[in-house]
């Protein structure tokens, strides 16, 4: 439950400044040693690799010019102008990445959690292939909008988890960043820090599922804001009355938190392990070849996108049947109607009696099979994908870009 996107992808920007990448020598010794960001860390996703890993500076001085010389600042003009391109480049890229992981993916999210909530599919979607189909169905009879409903209390829900993360770690000694020097209790405060967000963000984070899997033909034009008065509303127990079925806050608490913490665990790991096998590859390369200084700005950039990218695809398989569980705990007893994912064209209640996290895995194990933990998953397939094709036109356009501006 716990969101997944960087804060702000201008940190990636914040060290640029003061690099020059005009000396290819120096900018290609340098890369050797960028230094790989902590991914416990969220902040760190787009962060520029301006100092190696004692701190020295990451970037290598250019030699001064001749004194008394016409040209003596030619050096600084063609720095300046090298530092711009440099500059617009990782604003690009970072804004691509953020745009189609928060934008474009989210019809692959609406239509992945209608699977997962609907308990009478006879169709999985576990392949691409049907999944695109459907939700062209759905773009047919409720618009293209219907695709991207539930969008804004996403991203309302994701201010809420990242405000909340920071009055705690403000107020209390549990940590926000974890250091290279790490501790064993400082990891524990850490996660401690990430489960009291989600179970904060929960009352919040349900209101903005029901948002996105409320189907569009039969309510009425939400406001920007409702997922917080429902959020609100259902944390004091008041509002809109709900069904006898609806699961009280505190049954939910565990499999949110379990959720959140596992996929940020995940993600992590993965995301370090990934940046080391990248730093490895990118020394051996610039110790063979540091000719190419398009090449070292594009690889400054692109190593925690591609880190970032693989440990989000990996927690989200390796969470998924987990998610499926909380999905169907959270929605239960909100008499919420959703479209149906076997043709499109109609909708259906939720009508299920799931007791407790337990009772729904045994339930779901029992009356769908295995497979009905991974309900949608094909859905997860055309969200990364389309990740993958953006990111790797991004390269080649600001590739190409960056050749010809030299």
């Amino acid at each position: 439950m716990y969101s997944r996107r960087p804060q702000d992808f201008r940190e990636g920007l914040s060290g640029r400044g003061h690099e020059d990448a005009s000396a290819v020598g120096g900018y290609a010794a340098s890369a050797r040693s960028w230094d790989c960001s902590d991914p416990w860390t969220t902040e760190n996703r787009f962060r520029a690799p301006t100092a190696g890993p004692w701190g020295e500076r990451a970037a290598a001085t250019p030699p001064p010019a001749p004194p008394n010389t016409a040209g003596e600042a030619a050096p600084e003009n063609a720095a300046g102008t090298t530092d711009q391109r440099n500059r617009f480049a990782g604003f690009g890229i970072g804004l691509a990445s953020l745009f189609t992981e928060n934008v474009l993916a989210h019809p692959c999210i609406v239509f992945r959690r209608q699977c997962q909530v609907n308990y009478h599919a006879k169709y999985y979607h576990l392949t691409p292939f049907t999944v695109v189909n459907i939700m062209y169905h759905f773009s047919k009879t409720q618009g293209l909008k219907g695709l991207w409903k539930g969008m804004g209390s996403t991203f309302i829900v994701q201010g809420i988890a990242l405000g909340t993360e920071g009055i705690i770690s403000e107020f209390t000694p549990l940590p926000r960043e974890v250091s290279h020097k790490w501790s064993p209790k400082q990891i524990a405060g850490h996660l401690m820090l990430k489960g009291l967000t989600c179970a904060v963000a929960m009352p919040f984070y349900s209101a903005g599922l029901i948002e996105t899997v409320q189907s569009e033909i039969i309510r009425d034009n939400p406001g920007i804001l409702d997922c917080v008065k429902e959020g609100v509303c259902r944390l004091v127990g008041m509002g809109v009355p709900h069904s006898k079925r609806l699961l009280p806050l505190g049954v939910l608490i565990f499999p949110t938190v379990l959720h959140g913490v596992l996929h940020y665990i995940i993600s992590a790991i993965i995301q370090k392990l990934v940046l080391f096998l990248l730093r490895r590859k990118a020394s051996h390369h610039y110790s063979m070849d540091a000719s190419s200084s398009v090449q070292t700005v594009l690889d400054a950039y692109f190593p925690e996108l591609i880190a970032g990218f693989v440990a989000n695809l990996c927690a989200d398989v390796l969470v998924y049947p987990l998610e499926t569980v909380l999905h169907r705990l959270h929605i239960q007893g909100t008499r919420t109607i959703i479209d149906n994912t076997d043709h499109g064209y109609e909708v259906l209640p939720i009508n299920t009696q799931y007791e407790g996290m337990k009772d729904c895995i045994n339930v779901i194990n029992k009356e769908e099979g295995i497979f009905g933990f991974y309900k949608g998953f094909g859905a997860v397939l055309v969200q990364y994908t389309l990740h993958a094709t953006v990111l790797q036109i991004t390269r080649i356009v600001y590739s190409t870009w960056l050749q010809n501006a030299t």
